[in-house]
């Protein structure tokens, strides 16, 4: 499901949105990183093809990873993706929770 935002506070283009199932699924990943101390910022972006949602260790750094959502690619490759810093494609599917077990793996460390 895509959230539109009205096409007067747009300009008439639809974009494409992380609902709110997806928010909250990426916001769970993204609060353990947080206190793993692994991440420190996001940035999160609405484009006419893309939803990009973007991990920082620092604010002032490129970003580590990428969660993108493409609904074009539904029925090929699958919409959602994690791509890394140097643009390497981790991960991609179906089901976002699938995808980003791909970062999960960042938690688990060997002691």
């Amino acid at each position: 499901m895509n959230i539109q935002t009205p096409s007067h506070l747009t300009g008439g283009t639809e974009r494409v949105a992380f609902d709110r199932l997806e928010l909250s699924v990426i916001l769970s990943l993204y609060g353990r990183m947080v206190a793993a101390g692994e991440w420190r910022d996001y940035g999160l972006s609405m484009l006419k093809d893309v939803a990009v949602f973007s991990v920082f260790r620092r604010t002032a750094e490129h970003p580590l990873y990428r969660i993108e959502k493409r609904p074009k690619l539904r029925h090929r490759q699958g919409m959602y993706a994690v791509i890394g810093m140097d643009g390497q494609i981790l991960k991609r599917g179906q089901d976002l929770r699938v995808v980003l077990r791909v970062l999960e793996k960042k938690l688990i460390r060997s002691v």
